[in-house]
Order: structure tokens, then C-alpha cells, then sequence
């Protein structure tokens, strides 16, 4: 079973987005600001993580630069996957997306269907 990690604020929309993806049966886990999703994916050892940008405490980039660079140091780790989820959605925000490492910057209100679609590696 693939496992993933929302790191999201929102308690609307991790709750909405958590529900979606248990039932489309998925193990997910959420969690609500920077520090504690770089903990829970040191734990969990997600699949796949969906961040937020605009995260209390550290936002999305600095999180998935943390987690890159965790990962380089361990020639054992699986590639991360990392999927930006944002109110940010100017040609500058996907940019620092994608020099922060995240294969895909979806934008709120999210397309549900593009994010099961990159979930599935459609």
C-alpha cells in the first residue's frame, strides 16, 4: 500500500484531502506545520508527500530542501516524491518548486483529478 504524508495548515483541506485519499485507499498521515512533517517522514518513510507552501513554523521549500538533502546523505533512501500544494501559483513560486526538488506544483483549489493523476504516476 502506498503511503503518504500531508504536511498542510489548512485543517479543512488536509482533512478533506486525507479523506479523499484514505478512501481512494491510500495510508495517509497528516501533518500541520514544517518540523513536524520533517519528523514524521524520518518515522514514516512516506512514498509520497503533498506539501504546502505557505507552512507555519517552515514552509514547504525549506522542508523539501531538509528532506533532499537528508536523502542525498543516505545512498540507501528511496527517491523522494514531493508535490507542492499552494495558494502561490505565479511562474516564480513553480520555479522555487522546482529548485526546491518537487516534481509537480498543483495550486488551490487543487485539481483532484491532476493529483490522483500524479499519485498513480499517471
Amino acid at each position: 500500500m502506498t503511503r503518504l504524508l500531508v504536511v498542510e495548515d489548512d485543517k479543512d483541506i488536509a482533512l478533506a484531502l486525507r479523506l479523499l485519499l484514505d478512501r481512494s485507499g491510500y495510508a495517509v498521515e497528516h501533518a500541520g506545520d514544517g518540523r513536524t512533517g520533517l519528523r514524521m517522514v524520518h518515522e514514516l518513510h512516506p512514498d509520497l508527500l503533498v506539501l504546502d507552501i505557505g507552512l507555519p513554523v517552515m514552509d514547504g521549500y525549506e522542508l523539501a530542501r531538509r528532506l533532499r538533502w537528508a536523502a542525498g546523505r543516505d545512498p540507501a533512501a528511496p527517491p523522494l516524491r514531493l508535490i507542492a500544494l499552494s495558494g502561490y501559483g505565479e511562474h516564480s513560486d513553480r520555479e522555487r518548486s522546482r529548485e526546491a526538488g518537487f516534481v509537480q506544483h498543483l495550486v488551490k483549489p487543487v485539481d483532484l483529478d491532476a493529483l490522483m493523476a500524479l499519485i498513480r504516476h499517471d
